[in-house]
């Protein structure tokens, strides 16, 4: 008896501690989506239940455009952006020369303003930025980088730069928990760097890489910012991101289109998240 009510009073005390951020999520977030969910069910009076708020936004171009660049900036900039993060961790674990410098350097962009990087990579890629002068003096023609294919490019090395340094701090977090005596082991079985490697450093890496891959993947569909300020509302058309189109139907106030199109990609972050943590589960499982 005594032991549930001190398990209660625990529960309460927790509770307590809990419950100004549990009215700022419900506020901030829980109660706003689950209107947008009301909302893109409603029709133009809302009035009745309908679906075709959402057919129309699975036939509208604009949305498959954006569907699509998202999903293909998310397929190639996160394999970049982890496989990066790993090599740099691997090489900041080891006893590099100016090795805390390195690692200050990777991380400054994440405390320098989205404002700030965005006019850096402006200087670089505009028509009369450091990039086409470079090329200029070499002979080569100048480029319009950010109003052709390459814009895409471009982005891809902004999300990189930007997000790099928080990957590899996770990943010098999870290197640094794998005992030492494991590595002992296998020297003295003969194990040579490749099967250390392989064997050792990412099997016990895997719960910190699918970690970094939630994480990247998250933060991939947040590039709009680094996109508006670099090419604006209306970009090029191979870097129309979801975002973009949230943000354009907002502003000419359809807001069922835009209550369909965050449930939809709420819904397919959600599936991510469950198929990673899935993952995860079954690794932990194979391992013990």
């Amino acid at each position: 008896m005594k032991l549930r009510r001190l398990a209660r009073r625990e529960l309460l005390a927790a509770l307590g501690f809990l419950a100004p951020s549990l009215a700022g999520f419900s506020v901030f977030y829980l109660i706003p989506f689950g209107q947008s969910v009301l909302t893109s069910f409603l029709d133009r009076m809302g009035e009745s239940f309908t679906l075709s708020n959402y057919k129309e936004l699975l036939l509208s171009s604009s949305f498959q455009k954006a569907a699509s660049n998202t999903f293909w900036f998310t397929a190639i900039s996160v394999p970049i952006l982890v496989a990066a993060s790993l090599m740099l961790a691997l090489l900041l674990n080891q006893r590099v020369f100016v090795r805390n410098w390195l690692r200050t350097a990777y991380v400054l962009p994440l405390v320098v303003p989205v404002a700030s990087i965005v006019l850096v990579w402006q200087i670089l890629f505009d028509w009369n930025g450091a990039l086409n002068a470079v090329l200029q003096h070499f002979g080569f023609g100048r480029h319009d980088w950010m109003k052709s294919e390459w814009a895409g490019f471009v982005i891809v090395l902004v999300y990189v730069w930007k997000n790099i340094g928080y990957n590899v701090i996770l990943f010098l977090a999870g290197l640094q928990n794998i005992p030492d005596q494991y590595y002992e082991i296998a020297d003295l079985e003969g194990a040579g760097p490749v099967r250390k490697l392989f064997g050792i450093t990412l099997a016990y890496l895997t719960p910190t890489t699918i970690l970094v891959v939630l994480m990247s993947m998250l933060n991939s569909f947040k590039v709009f910012r680094e996109t508006y300020l670099v090419a604006g509302a209306y970009p090029h058309d191979r870097i129309y991101m979801m975002q973009h189109y949230m943000n354009n139907m907002f502003l000419s106030l359809d807001i069922q289109k835009v209550s369909s199109a965050a449930v939809l990609m709420a819904v397919c972050m959600m599936a991510l998240v469950f198929i990673l943590f899935r993952t995860e589960r079954m690794f932990r499982s194979f391992m013990e």
